[in-house]
This record gives structure tokens, C-alpha cells and sequence, in this order.
């Protein structure tokens, strides 16, 4: 059964070349040059340059990748599920779904489930990361496909940005919000819900902010003895680091993932974003 993902799940480049999942880059376009995400670019070049002022645009994968991973699938009678990016961040899972069908005219038994995990960055990866280890269990193609979705209808994803002005730029929060929320160090807590990103509260200070996700987390994800914990963030390692003692002192999950957030998801969030992912007490 082989595995697919895009590059909105923010996992490292060498994780897909040691854990045999294919991958389907976004495209980001720096100083009017396209980039294949994770392949051609690091998300330090980007935060860099936001740094600096440039305002990288972003687009999704592109219909011939699929196209040919989708026909290579069919004519080699296997297996294939690909685990997509929000549909509502990005129009690619929505691409997907087109080329597949596509593909089917010619090869009515293509095996191929395609999944809107309805997530973005590290809540994405997790997401990947659990139909890694259920691949690597030898389940069944079905009932892989069944647990990944539950396992992404469960995901719980909350983030905080250190600059609103790039949630503007990208039509995320109007600028009027984002000039006067500097001037006062608002700091947003939103959520993906449906896939969507959406404003939670409003705090003022940054780690005031940490602390009211970690009250969310409690809420939202009751025991964390058994949980993977996934903490990304946009170039800043040393305070992911602080959120994850945090989180360990509060919540003692079972383990932790950090990342860094990907140039796709970056181009907008800005630097200095944190997220945290983690499934909620349903799961």
C-alpha cells in the first residue's frame, strides 16, 4: 500500500525518502521565482525574506504530478491512499479528486482513496505519521483508510502568530485589526474547524497566549497519558522548546513531535508562529 502527502503536512524532507511516502510539493513563488516546496527551498530562505519585506505567494501541486503518480499507481495494480491538505486552505485535494477521476476513464480499478484531512501543518503530519504506522501494521487497505480519516476528523489544531500583519497580507484579518493589535501585542489564538482557519480569542502577550492554548488543550483533549503532542513553529526552536516544557509540565503527554513550519503554510502564518496539534478526547 503506498502512501501519499502533500507538503501542508510540514514534515521534514528526510522523513518521506525513510518512511516511503510519496510526496506532492505545493509551489511557492519568492521574488517572482517558483520553488517546489520541501524539494527546492527552505523555510529559512522564506522567513528570511519576510524579514526583509517579500510577500511570497503560494499555489498548489500541480495536476501533472498527480496525473503521474495516479496512472503509475493503476498500471502497477496497487494500493494507494493520499493523505491531502485541508481542501478548505488549498484548492489541491479538490485537484486531486479531479485527476483521479480522470485517471479511472482509463483505469476503471485505480485503488486509490483520497483523504481531506481537513488539516494544516504538523496536525496534517500526525495525521501521515499514523497511516505510516498503521501501512507498516499490515491492516488492510479499507480499514487504513478508515482509521486515517478518523484519525484527522480527531485532530484538535491551535496556533498563535507573533505578526498579524502577515495573516493580512494573505486577507486572513483586515489591516485596520492588524495595525491596532500590534500596537496593543494581541496576540490571536485560532483553530482549524472544518478545515477553515478560524479566530478564537484575542490575548494580549505571548506566552499569556501559550498559556490559554495550554488551557484549551486540557479542555479539548482531557488525558494526555497516551497522546502525541505536535508543536510547529516558523523559525523559532527555542521558543517551541519553552511551549514543549510547557505542555510536559501541565499535561505530561506521551511524546512530542516539533517541526518547523513549511514554506507553503510560512508564506502566510509569518515567522514566530507557534501551532499545537493534538487529538481530542473523542479519539
Amino acid at each position: 500500500m503506498k502512501i501519499f502527502a502533500d507538503s501542508g503536512c510540514d514534515l521534514p524532507k528526510e522523513y518521506f525518502a525513510e518512511n516511503n511516502v510519496e510526496l506532492f510539493p505545493l509551489r511557492v513563488d519568492l521574488n517572482n521565482q517558483e520553488y517546489n516546496d520541501i524539494l527546492d527551498i527552505d523555510p529559512k530562505v522564506v522567513y528570511a525574506a519576510m524579514k526583509e519585506g517579500a510577500v511570497p505567494k503560494t499555489s498548489q501541486v500541480s495536476p501533472e504530478a498527480f496525473l503521474k503518480q495516479f496512472e503509475a499507481l493503476a498500471k502497477n495494480n496497487e494500493e494507494g491512499i493520499y493523505i491531502a491538505f485541508s481542501s478548505n486552505l488549498s484548492g489541491t485535494y479538490n485537484t486531486a479528486m479531479m485527476i483521479a477521476s480522470q485517471v479511472r476513464e482509463n483505469y476503471p480499478n485505480l485503488k486509490l482513496k483520497i483523504i481531506d484531512t481537513k488539516c494544516a501543518s504538523l496536525g496534517h503530519g500526525l495525521v501521515v505519521q499514523e497511516a505510516v504506522r498503521l501501512r507498516d501494521q499490515g491492516i488492510s487497505f479499507e480499514e487504513a483508510a478508515q482509521k486515517i480519516a478518523h484519525t484527522a476528523e480527531h485532530m484538535t489544531q491551535l496556533f498563535t502568530v507573533e505578526n498579524l500583519n502577515y495573516l493580512a497580507a494573505g486577507g486572513r484579518l483586515s489591516k485596520s485589526s492588524a495595525f491596532i493589535g500590534g500596537l496593543l501585542s494581541i496576540k490571536p489564538i485560532l483553530h482549524v474547524e472544518d478545515g477553515k482557519l478560524i479566530p478564537l480569542e484575542k490575548i494580549r502577550g505571548r506566552k499569556k497566549a501559550i498559556n490559554r492554548i495550554i488551557d484549551l488543550m486540557a479542555e479539548r483533549g482531557g488525558d494526555f497519558s497516551d497522546k502525541i503532542v505536535g508543536i510547529s513553529h516558523g523559525d523559532d526552536l527555542e521558543f517551541a522548546n519553552e511551549v514543549q516544557a510547557l505542555i510536559e509540565e501541565k499535561l505530561q503527554p506521551k511524546s512530542f513531535v516539533i517541526t518547523m513550519i513549511g514554506s507553503s503554510i510560512g508564506a502566510h502564518s509569518g515567522p514566530g508562529t507557534i501551532a499545537i496539534f493534538f487529538t481530542d478526547k473523542d479519539y
